[in-house]
């Protein structure tokens, strides 16, 4: 993929399923068995206030990006997955995703977006996609996946 034109970010549908199950079981991120259980009530109601993004290249899904509101807080967001075919990544296709999912919060008048990843090693890079694309670490909570795997949440004003 070497043009970011080339790709089109656009609302997940349920043909996109298969093709973003491939993108979690290549990723590791979760197994991809729970992305039809997760996008079900979206893809079933138009009217439901999550939001999630496909992005294509070529004809076929090669990432996505799910956000829901937090509960009882005025315009704040939890991006809790995106993620990109790991044959693909470094090619834009993620930073585009979340400048998609930032440009349609505003849209709605949101206020802030948090995102929440893993202190390890492992998760290193996904660290820096955050810090690259303007995202601060806010808060890190010691030891919350597991022992020794720290929760690192990064947060970014949408105003």
């Amino acid at each position: 993929m070497k043009d970011k034109r080339s790709m089109i970010i656009r609302t997940t549908k349920n043909e996109d399923i298969p093709a973003l199950q491939d993108v979690l079981d290549r990723t590791g991120l979760f197994p991809g068995d729970v992305l039809p259980g997760m996008a079900a009530d979206f893809l079933a109601d138009e009217e439901s206030p999550d939001l999630w993004l496909t992005c294509e290249a070529e004809g076929r899904a090669i990432g996505f990006c799910y956000a829901v509101p937090e509960e009882m807080a005025e315009g704040a967001w939890n991006m809790l997955a995106i993620a990109v075919l790991p044959s693909k990544q470094g090619g834009g296709c993620g930073g585009v995703l979340l400048r998609h999912l930032e440009a349609k919060l505003k849209e709605r008048g949101q206020r802030i977006l948090i995102a929440d990843t893993s202190g390890t090693d492992a998760f290193a890079r996904t660290r820096s996609f955050y810090l690259k694309n303007g995202y601060a670490e806010e808060a890190r909570i010691r030891d919350f996946w597991a022992t020794g795997d720290d929760k690192v949440v990064f947060w970014k004003s949408l105003g």
